[in-house]
């Protein structure tokens, strides 16, 4: 004696309720595997030590105090930025307002020799 497939839904289905599982008769992929497995960000932040105060940091919190700081990569950046504009190989400007239309391409033809 064969049990029909409306029977074995309605069984799944109640197995679903009292388990709390997900129904899913067509067996469609849903992605519940991976939405159960534990969230991997906070070992790995354990595994990374903390990073250190670096001079932007620090002279940002002794501002209050009114404390002058001096960072030299900075510096030496901008020195470097600085002297490659006056040379003309610095970033090209960005543009102000909108875009200009295009003008249309014409094409060529090429001149066929004769043979």
């Amino acid at each position: 004696m064969a049990v029909t497939r409306e029977r074995l839904l309605n069984l799944m289905k109640a197995q679903c309720e009292i388990f709390s599982t997900t129904y899913n008769p067509d067996g469609i992929r849903m992605g519940n595997v991976i939405l159960k497995q534990r969230l991997r960000g906070p070992s790995l932040a354990k595994y990374y030590p903390p990073r250190g105060p670096t001079i932007n940091k620090l002279a940002n919190d002794f501002k209050v105090l009114q404390l002058e700081s001096i960072n030299e990569r900075e510096d030496d950046r901008i020195e470097h930025l600085a002297a490659v504009k006056a040379r003309g190989k610095g970033p090209p400007k960005k543009m102000k307002g909108p875009p200009r239309p295009s003008l249309p391409e014409v094409r060529r033809e090429k001149k066929q020799t004769p043979i």
